[in-house]
């Protein structure tokens, strides 16, 4: 059975799991924006200065976005209660503006006809996921549901693999953290966060996480456990996460890489990787 999926903001987020989607044989059936007109999410989905240009085809033809052959209902509206997603047959819903971050938000989409929400964000009320971490506690019933943070998808699978086998007392981490959309390309107003006003390309901006926090809410036993800060700094994409923990058993540097590679090459392979290569943010990407 094909998943049939809809996308609410196709955005930096939104685009890129159109992309992803479509590596995985995921069908897109809807895309709603209401900033984007069709022709412009045609440029803006074949065109991207980041991820490269989109190898397969895309275009415009009769009223909708076609990809690679396939033809993508198109929606904008900015009340989510008024995208018909149950015409367009799309049963699950990417929530990727940023915007309805809450369950109560998240639920409009019912509405149109969506059945299942998925939030491309952390939530303060939605149960959170990240796969290989606690994905097998989602139950059927849930409608609403969170993906967390980019940064506690990094985060996260780390901190299980070495809670599980060592044991962690307390942690600290840190992310130097790719820029984003929110920041300024010159310095700009920003009256809740001073720095984060300042010129993207210019600086490393110290700035706030919630990743720390949230893994407790996807590893409870672990929450109030974990801290951590962000810097931000001038590269356009591949963050990373440095990680610092107390443990309750104790473990050498030899014991904790052995743990990580066995991880990677076994019950989190194709999430999370491991290698010893001189390697740097680019070769990421």
């Amino acid at each position: 059975m094909t998943l049939k999926v809809g996308i609410n903001g196709f955005g930096r987020i939104g685009r890129l799991v159109m992309r992803a989607a479509l590596d995985k044989g995921v069908s897109v059936v809807a895309v709603n924006d209401p900033f984007i007109d069709l022709e412009y999410m045609v440029y803006m989905f074949k065109y991207d200065s980041t991820h490269g240009r989109f190898k397969g085809t895309v275009e415009a033809k009769d009223g909708k976005l076609v990809i690679n052959g396939n033809a993508i209902t198109v929606f904008g509206e900015r009340d989510p209660t008024a995208i018909k997603w149950g015409d367009a047959g799309a049963e699950y819903v990417v929530e990727s503006t940023g915007v309805f971050t809450t369950k109560d938000k998240a639920s409009a989409h019912f509405k149109g006809g969506a059945k299942k929400v998925v939030i491309s964000a952390p939530s303060s009320d939605s149960p959170m996921f990240v796969m290989s971490v606690n994905e097998e506690k989602y139950t059927k019933d849930l409608t609403v549901v969170s993906n967390a943070s980019c940064t506690t998808n990094c985060l996260a699978p780390l901190v299980k693999i070495i809670n599980d086998k060592f044991g962690i007392v307390e942690g600290l981490m840190t992310t130097v953290h790719a820029m984003t959309a929110t920041q300024k390309t010159v310095d700009g107003p920003s009256m809740k966060d001073w720095r984060g006003g300042r010129g993207a390309s210019q600086n490393i901006i110290p700035s706030s996480t919630g990743a720390a926090k949230a893994v407790g809410k996807v590893i409870p036993e672990l929450n109030g456990k974990l801290t951590g800060m962000a810097f931000r700094v001038p590269v356009p994409d591949v963050s990373v996460v440095d990680l610092t923990v107390r443990l309750k058993n104790g473990a050498s540097y030899d014991n904790i890489k052995a743990a990580i590679k066995a991880a990677s090459e076994g019950p989190m392979k194709g999430v999370m990787g491991y290698t010893e290569d001189d390697v740097v943010s680019e070769d990421f990407r």
